[in-house]
């Protein structure tokens, strides 16, 4: 197989800093809405180490797709036991948006420096956050794609926890299996199942015109 080593060493913290951010929005918003499960395991944290699962961030890096460790949490402690379980879902997706986004303003604020705006070095930084925002896009995009386990999926999966649990069970088996296997096709042909680079391009596209990109 074949590496990028360049292009690994310049997108892994963007990826750590996102799956942290992404998992810590989880925890968070469970313990706002009245759950402590994820803050007794220790997951109210910005320390990556208890966030990154070994196995998932070791396939992050030789297949470029992976996972993070799930943060858990019990419904019985919610108020609102659909709502919420939505809520704490979309929290890490929607984290990696707003990322996504702090980034391209710091990259756009650093226009306004000389040595950033008219130097390779400077340049290069620049560049830099826009690739850390173009992954947090990415994680934002493909989580929530409505297939389990993804957090898009949870927008659902909730309700048939209670009206159709058999099916609940089977579209976590079978979901799953489909995503890997939708990733490994993406990953290894020209086949695109899920337009995941124009979406991400797109939105990409979209914020550096509107923070006007020279």
């Amino acid at each position: 197989m074949n590496f990028d080593y360049f292009w690994l060493f310049r997108s892994l913290p963007a990826v750590i800093i996102g799956l942290t951010v992404h998992e810590l929005a989880h925890a968070y918003t469970a313990y706002k809405l009245g759950d402590m499960t994820a803050k007794n395991d220790g997951r109210l944290t910005l320390n990556p180490l208890k966030h990154i699962d070994p196995l998932g961030f070791i396939l992050i890096v030789i297949a470029g797709f992976g996972w993070a460790k799930p943060v858990s949490f019990n419904p019985d402690n919610l108020k609102n036991k659909h709502r919420d379980e939505i809520l704490i879902s979309l929290a890490g997706p929607f984290s990696n948006f707003l990322l996504a986004i702090l980034f391209l303003i710091v990259a756009r604020g650093l226009y306004f420096f000389p040595y950033f705006s008219g130097t390779e070095v400077g340049l290069a930084t620049i560049n830099l956050l826009i690739l850390w925002s173009v992954i947090n896009f990415g994680l934002f995009i493909f989580n929530l794609i409505p297939i389990p386990p993804l957090d898009g999926s949870h927008i659902y999966m909730t309700f048939l926890k209670e009206t159709n649990p058999k099916l609940l069970q089977n579209m976590y088996k079978y979901g799953t299996l489909g995503l890997l296997l939708i990733i490994l096709i993406q990953s290894n042909t020209k086949i695109e199942i899920l337009p995941l680079g124009p979406l991400i391009r797109g939105i990409t596209n979209v914020f550096i015109s509107i923070l006007q990109f020279k």
